[in-house]
């Protein structure tokens, strides 16, 4: 390691994954990912068809020790090699976002280390610079089990955010039709495992929000419109709920090209695509082979480079936490107070107006 190249280790713990690395980035902006280590929670909650809260908490305050002393040794780092301690501090299930906030402020106290409070969309939102050393500015989709946003990122720190669902997150939707059709948890994967099967024609459900002039989403219809098909052919067989789920597939790829489309346009008309911007897609349901394969023909219709992380990288993990915290050092943002509290909603654009449909409490993220 050169002098001045940056050593961080990061923890999330924001939901049903529990994770530690170690990154280390260069003084020229390249990133390295020393190790990376996740406990998946899957088996904890699938019998309950998605996340249990306090059951989440305490997996993470069960296995956080071990994960930071596995990630530091997989790199071969000592703590007292690390340059700053990077930690989710929200969005997400607070009773986690505790667990890891609190483990990372007595790191930094026993060490006198800098802790950066790092928001979980921001680690999205900047892996594409660790894996791709994508420039700013570029244009993310955010699609997971809690988040569908449209952002441009201008710089760290620096976000837009140009579109957001009204009612239910992508990855929601998909884990509520598979738990409505009898498929197993996590829903993505099982709904697009079974859609293979099926004929996306058979049942023509609607394209929600096509045509409309902002690129927002909505998914709250489309679940009603499958649950009544399904209440129609009852009892289901094999055959109907392969159907089911290629009609439901087909009509979400068609509705996140025509929001993303919307974005892609207002991105040239801004910026321009001499330069072949990006389109990034981050987020557990990115790992849809249909959904992504649908974006790349989109992204090179309009002139742009598609670019999604790895697999790994999509779904909640340590290193994009981690690299958040370097990307934000060597920006120059100073390291957070040992009282920063966590945060269960935190906008990554904080001048962003909440939309219909996020009800009193007002957005999420």
């Amino acid at each position: 390691m050169s002098a001045d190249t940056l050593l961080i280790l990061g923890i999330e713990t924001s939901c049903d994954e529990t994770a530690a690395a170690v990154v280390a980035r260069d003084s020229d902006g390249r990133g390295r990912i020393l190790a990376d280590v996740v406990f998946s929670q899957l088996d904890l909650h699938a019998a309950f068809g998605g996340v249990v809260p306090e059951i989440a908490a305490r997996s993470h305050l069960t296995v956080i020790d071990q994960l930071i002393a596995e990630a530091l040794a997989r790199s071969q780092v000592r703590l007292a090699d690390i340059d700053g301690i990077a930690v989710t501090s929200g969005p997400g299930l607070i009773g986690g976002l505790m667990v890891g906030l609190m483990t990372a402020k007595a790191l930094a106290m026993a060490t006198s280390k800098p802790m950066l409070a790092i928001n979980h969309l921001e680690g999205h939102a900047l892996t594409a610079r660790l894996t791709d050393a994508v420039a700013f500015p570029y244009l993310l989709l955010l699609v997971s089990g809690g988040h569908t946003q449209l952002i441009l990122v201008k710089g760290v720190g620096d976000y837009e955010r140009w579109g957001t669902t009204i009612d239910d997150a992508l990855g929601e939707a998909f884990d509520k039709t598979a738990k409505l059709l009898g498929l197993p948890y996590p829903g993505g994967p099982a709904v697009e495992a079974a859609a293979k099967a099926g004929d996306p024609q058979r049942f023509r459900l609607p394209i929600p929000l096509r045509g409309t002039p902002t690129p927002d989403f909505s998914f709250s219809g489309l679940k009603t419109a499958l649950r009544q098909a399904a209440e129609r052919e009852a009892p289901l067989s094999e055959a109907t709920i392969a159907d089911l789920c290629a009609g439901f597939q087909l009509a979400v790829t068609k509705s996140l090209a025509d929001r993303v489309q919307i974005a892609l346009r207002a991105f040239a008309y801004r910026f321009g695509t001499g330069a072949h911007p990006a389109l990034v897609v981050a987020g557990g349901v990115a790992a849809n082979q249909a959904i992504r394969a649908t974006l790349l023909e989109l992204a090179g219709t309009h002139g742009f480079r598609f670019i999604a992380p790895p697999l790994a990288l999509c779904t909640d993990n340590a290193a994009m936490i981690a690299w958040a915290g370097a990307e934000r050092m060597a920006a120059g943002f100073p390291a957070d107070a040992l009282d920063v509290a966590p945060r269960a909603r935190w906008p990554l654009d904080a001048d962003a107006k909440a939309v219909i449909g996020f009800g009193r409490r007002g957005a999420k993220a």
